[in-house]
């Protein structure tokens, strides 16, 4: 289990970062439903959530609800460069030792987000806590599409235990995604985690849930995030000079986070 911090303002026990991208019509649900589910379960949630880029009034939304709920942290991204970039700029903004990403589309049922969160809490912290959605409520081309997407990279990745490499909420203790030294700023993102979990040993953590649909049934990638994805997988698995970066960052992130601790 990850120790609390020992600083006197008050840490949450978790950051979730939510790029939020035009979803003024779902997040009047989605936000309320997780922020209250955790208060519930006795836990303190932080969410950042991002306003990447939206041309609607997504930012407003965030604003108001920021009213009813102090853990709610709003961030805005000018220009929408992608669902990763989103992310990537939420990220520094989490105090919590554990740190989330979730989608703002509802598809996963918050009591289950509590849950992932109280089976990573229970462990030793070397572990990726994320759902599989068992049951997704997607039209059957979608999901021809994620059980070839998936097979594709348990083929390149035979070791790497997920059945649903994309899966969100991922869970993640903040040393380790900062010793990731993640870099995209697209829907490469979840395998980019994935993929970094899985060369750092860390094991991997996956909780069956129900898929529902999206909230506002809208989804924003675009057939040619198929090619950039077929582009960098093959790069991430055949390319050395990544791995070399990477191990590069893992050391001297490591060694921050020693002289932090005072040992």
């Amino acid at each position: 289990m990850i120790p609390h911090s020992g600083s006197s303002e008050s840490m949450p026990d978790i950051s979730f970062v939510m790029p939020c991208y035009n979803e003024e019509a779902i997040i009047g649900y989605t936000i309320p439903r997780l922020m209250n589910a955790f208060t519930q379960a006795g836990h303190t949630l932080e969410l950042v959530a991002v306003d990447n880029g939206s041309s609607d009034r997504t930012g407003e939304k965030i604003r108001e609800l920021q009213t009813q709920f102090p853990g709610l942290v709003l961030h805005r991204v000018e220009v929408n460069e992608g669902y990763g970039k989103g992310v990537l700029d939420g990220i520094p903004l989490c105090r919590a030792p554990w740190i989330g990403i979730i989608p703002a589309d509802g598809q996963v049922d918050a009591e289950d987000v509590v849950r992932l969160f109280e089976a990573v809490e229970s462990t030793d912290g070397n572990v990726l806590g994320k759902v599989r959605r068992r049951f997704r409520m997607d039209p059957i081309r979608r999901k021809i599409v994620s059980v070839a997407y998936n097979m594709l990279v348990r083929a390149l990745w035979p070791r790497l235990a997920s059945l649903d490499i994309n899966g969100s909420p991922k869970i993640i203790p903040r040393e380790a995604i900062r010793a990731m030294d993640l870099k995209s700023e697209d829907w490469l993102l979840d395998p980019e985690i994935m993929i970094k979990a899985h060369y750092m040993g860390m094991q991997i953590l996956e909780l069956n849930v129900f898929g529902r649909m999206r909230g506002n049934g809208v989804s924003h990638v675009n057939v040619g995030a198929v090619g950039n994805f077929l582009h960098y997988l093959f790069l991430f698995k055949f390319s050395p000079s990544w791995r070399r970066r990477f191990k590069k960052a893992s050391k001297a992130q490591n060694a921050v986070n020693f002289n932090e601790n005072g040992a």
